[in-house]
């Protein structure tokens, strides 16, 4: 299995709304600029960052921001032959039938730095799940929003709030709109952290002897 880390990136209003009729139920310019400067800044020049999404909010995109510009865009779909020939002219576009694929593409290409699941709800859902999910990125909005695409309900038992170096911890406001930026780190499962109590007891045996 893949061991390429999976970071998880939504703006999300208090119902969990994260769109509506295939669009943002908002317009939080800043908002955007911090997703795309995440999204697409790396530490080495030489390499790009994946953005991994959903057919549909493939399609959601408008058409001229499409692809994402300076990130590898990879689409999961059950159709993949059919969207392949649909984006076969499209540039830094991958198509894959799962998650476990899209990795296994971004780890042979060898140039991506950092990938990112950005949507939408089945694709979210998928990235919690993954053993992989390593930090979800929410934009948390202090407004309800009429939607009918939603975040899924996160077990935050499993993940830790952490401070990263870059995202500001102040309170947001654009356009009266009150929201911020939280990253939320997930912890060992109860399996792992078993492994990892069962590696160090046999190290400190080794010393003994």
């Amino acid at each position: 299995m893949s061991k390429m880390k999976l970071n998880l990136i939504a703006a999300v209003s208090e119902n969990l709304g994260i769109g509506d009729c295939g669009a943002l139920p908002w317009r939080l310019k800043k908002e955007m600029a911090y997703f795309t400067s995440l999204t697409t800044d790396t530490k080495d020049p030489s390499k790009k960052n994946a953005v991994i999404m959903g057919r549909v909010s493939w399609d959601c995109i408008p058409a001229k921001f499409r692809p994402l510009k300076d990130r590898v865009n990879i689409i999961l779909t059950h159709n993949v032959d059919a969207i392949k020939k649909k984006i076969s002219n499209e540039q830094n576009v991958e198509v894959a039938g799962s998650l476990d694929d899209a990795l296994k593409m971004i780890e042979a290409r060898n140039d991506v730095e950092t990938t990112w699941v950005i949507g939408g709800s089945h694709i979210y859902k998928l990235g919690l799940e993954h053993p992989n999910c390593y930090r979800v990125y929410l934009t948390e909005i202090k407004r309800t929003f009429t939607c009918d695409t939603f975040f899924p309900v996160m077990d935050k038992s499993k993940f830790k709030c952490v401070d990263v170096e870059g995202v500001s911890s102040e309170k947001q406001v654009e356009n009266g709109i009150e929201y911020y930026f939280k990253v939320y780190e997930k912890l060992p499962n109860v399996e792992e952290k078993r492994k990892v109590v069962e590696s160090t007891n046999e190290k400190d045996k080794t010393k003994c002897c």
